[in-house]
């Protein structure tokens, strides 16, 4: 009976019929100040409506950023790198990240184990699918679903490689960012020191609380956060499984998409920072 009388003043207030866009999410708004949705409601529909005015350039994992895999690069080397940064699809190229021959998915490796002598890596790839950077987001999310492909490579107007966008990365723009198994749950402390005597830390995590709980001296005058630190000594925004010693630590990107950083594994000099399995 609620969902019922939900749905009806829903439908008593859309009669209003805004003429366009911007009276539609006034409208919304409005909804969501009689208490007809709910903030979350009103954020995913707003994320549909942004959806379709955003390209596939606006999102994309740019080219210096992209987790790749050579077809020279011998399995061992391609496993590891699997595993370490736990991805489940991977750009395969040739002479340099203009020449994209496949995707790798990371289930096709286990062909490897069952039979490594005939293993063939260029076989088991799947066909790369390439879009222009001006692709709208809400075309490429239809193209997913009818290909049940879930990733695309960007070209600019040249026909190079411009970046890489994923599906993850296009739902994410309607329901927030998708947790994985490496996330935090929310009401888990920001700093949790694990088994191995190594701090799983999120990445918005205040400086102060860091030096309280490592004993460190960060300055907090320029950053608060040690997101911030990482990537000002950085100087870019770094990927999964990339490791740096920062201040006396050794920082292990643990879990970061195309516009931030999430998660960081710390451990001290006499520590050994765990591999992401």
């Amino acid at each position: 009976m609620m969902k019922i009388a939900w749905k009806q003043k829903l439908d008593n207030f859309l009669r209003k019929e805004p003429k366009d866009r911007e009276q539609l999410v006034t409208l919304l708004h409005n909804s969501f100040e009689r208490n007809i949705m709910d903030a979350e409601a009103l954020s995913m529909i707003e994320g549909v409506l942004q959806v379709s005015d955003m390209k596939a350039g606006d999102i994309m994992v740019p080219r210096t950023q992209m987790g790749i895999m050579n077809i020279n690069d011998p399995m061992e080397k391609i496993i590891e790198y699997a595993i370490e940064t736990a991805h489940s699809r991977f750009p395969v190229i040739g002479d340099d990240k203009d020449d994209v021959i496949g995707i790798l998915l990371a289930k096709d490796l286990l062909r490897y184990y069952q039979n490594n002598d005939n293993f063939d890596l260029r076989e088991n790839l799947r066909p790369a699918g390439f879009i222009p950077e001006s692709k709208r987001l809400n075309v490429l999310l239809e193209d997913f679903r009818k290909n049940r492909n879930h990733i695309a490579i960007v070209v600019d107007e040249y026909g190079g490689v411009a970046g890489l966008v994923t599906i993850e990365d296009v739902l994410e723009q309607i329901v927030g960012d998708i947790e994985d198994e490496f996330d935090f749950d929310e009401t888990e402390a920001n700093i949790v020191l694990d088994g191995n005597g190594n701090y799983r830390v999120k990445a918005y995590t205040d400086l102060t609380d860091i030096n309280e709980e490592l004993g460190t001296n960060f300055s907090t005058e320029d950053f608060d956060t040690i997101g911030g630190l990482v990537l000002a000594h950085v100087g870019r925004l770094p990927k999964g499984g990339e490791e740096f010693q920062i201040g006396g630590l050794d920082v292990k990107i643990i879990r970061a998409d195309s516009r931030k950083l999430q998660i960081l594994m710390i451990a001290k000099p006499h520590m050994n920072v765990e591999k992401t399995q």
